[in-house]
């Protein structure tokens, strides 16, 4: 995957980053935390990235104006459209399993990852 984004100058959670707004649409970025699994200063400094670069831009909702709301601009729309179709990581790494095992197994890691998660936190504490 890293190797099919390089040469578009992205990351691969810059990547999913814009696939979530690409096939969800605007997404706030709180949602990135649990969508992604991912630290929110880890969010914050990926949204800032992709801002830089032109390819996604940050709305301050209208509720509550200290959250942002992200969408594609036009110029992330457009690398979107370039960008190589990578469904063939998960065809090649998952052939042969039944979408229940697929299931499970995303289960069981994302609670293993949960898990690990909160006692790094409770030894940080």
């Amino acid at each position: 995957m890293e190797e099919a984004l390089r040469p578009h100058g992205l990351g691969t959670t810059q990547w999913y980053v814009l696939h979530q707004l690409a096939q969800a649409g605007p997404t706030m970025q709180r949602e990135l935390i649990s969508l992604l699994q991912i630290e929110r200063a880890t969010v914050s400094i990926i949204v800032s990235a992709l801002v830089r670069k032109g390819l996604v831009e940050q709305v301050p909702d209208a509720t509550d104006q200290r959250q942002k709301l992200l969408r594609l601009t036009t110029a992330g729309t457009a690398l979107w459209r370039e960008l190589p179709d990578l469904s063939f990581i998960r065809e090649e790494a998952f052939h042969g399993f039944s979408d229940a095992e697929i299931d499970t197994a995303t289960r069981v890691l994302k609670l293993a990852t949960e898990r690990l998660a909160q006692r790094l936190k409770g030894a940080k504490a």
